[in-house]
């Protein structure tokens, strides 16, 4: 009884954990460049059991059979698909068409990737994203640096080189995103990128939309539910018999 009560105690927690994504998930349905992330699970192996109750003595081992100690997390899939292009009226909205990420500076001087092309100009007239991190471009000599535009209108050509600046945006590239780290609702941390030279089209005037699909969560909302219901009913169960060990057996 006791260990069923572990076992449904797990399930209980990993559930909890695939709703929470299911929420972080549709609650960015409407977050430009957000990408969506699911939770794998698996079964954990069978494990053999016995006692020592056999024998004259009752101390000679005797096999019962294999318990399965419920499901376990394996790992957070990020999806790095290519999200919608959505047409808007400002200047400071870039999208990316195709790989790639626009590298921004994290406050502790490193790098943040991200495909969220929301951007504005702070009062220093740097291109920024909306948490106020500065957007890097890369000069002619291929040397990063801030990007000066000193007013929102300004214009970006599609292969992201800034007029009258001398400098392009910066996109980075990743051979395995499976290595990239989510630090924000857009944002990741990662090794091993690469600086574009071509090869990626940028639109300006656009913003890449959520790649959440709507029908998908509600589906995995359903799914957690009824797997909720189910373990409520083992837990139950469960309960039940466990009173009944406490209460009646006993008696007897």
């Amino acid at each position: 009884m006791i260990r069923s009560l572990t076992m449904l105690n797990n399930n209980f927690n990993i559930l909890q954990k695939r709703q929470e994504n299911i929420s972080a998930n549709v609650a960015n349905i409407n977050t430009s460049g957000y990408k969506s992330q699911e939770i794998i699970q698996s079964t954990r192996a069978s494990e053999v059991m016995s006692n020592h109750l056999d024998g004259p003595l009752l101390n000679q081992q005797q096999d019962i059979g294999g318990f399965v100690f419920s499901n376990q997390i394996d790992e957070i899939v990020q999806n790095f698909s290519q999200g919608g292009l959505k047409a808007t009226a400002s200047a400071t909205d870039v999208a990316i068409q195709g790989d790639g990420f626009f590298t921004v500076e994290s406050p502790d001087g490193g790098n943040y990737y991200t495909r969220n092309g929301n951007f504005t100009v702070n009062d220093a007239g740097q291109l920024v994203t909306q948490e106020g991190y500065r957007v890097l471009g890369t000069t002619g000599n291929g040397q990063s640096a801030p990007i000066q535009v000193n007013s929102s209108d300004f214009s970006i050509d599609n292969r992201g080189n800034l007029a009258g600046t001398g400098m392009s945006l910066m996109i980075t590239e990743f051979n395995d995103t499976a290595g990239l780290t989510r630090v924000g609702d857009t944002l990741f941390t990662g090794q091993g990128g690469t600086v574009q030279t071509g090869g990626t089209v940028v639109q300006q005037n656009y913003l890449e939309t959520s790649n959440v699909t709507t029908v998908d969560e509600i589906t995995n909302l359903m799914q957690v539910s009824r797997e909720f219901e189910a373990n409520q009913k083992a837990l139950s169960a469960a309960d039940e018999t466990l009173r009944k060990a406490v209460n009646e057996v006993g008696k007897v």
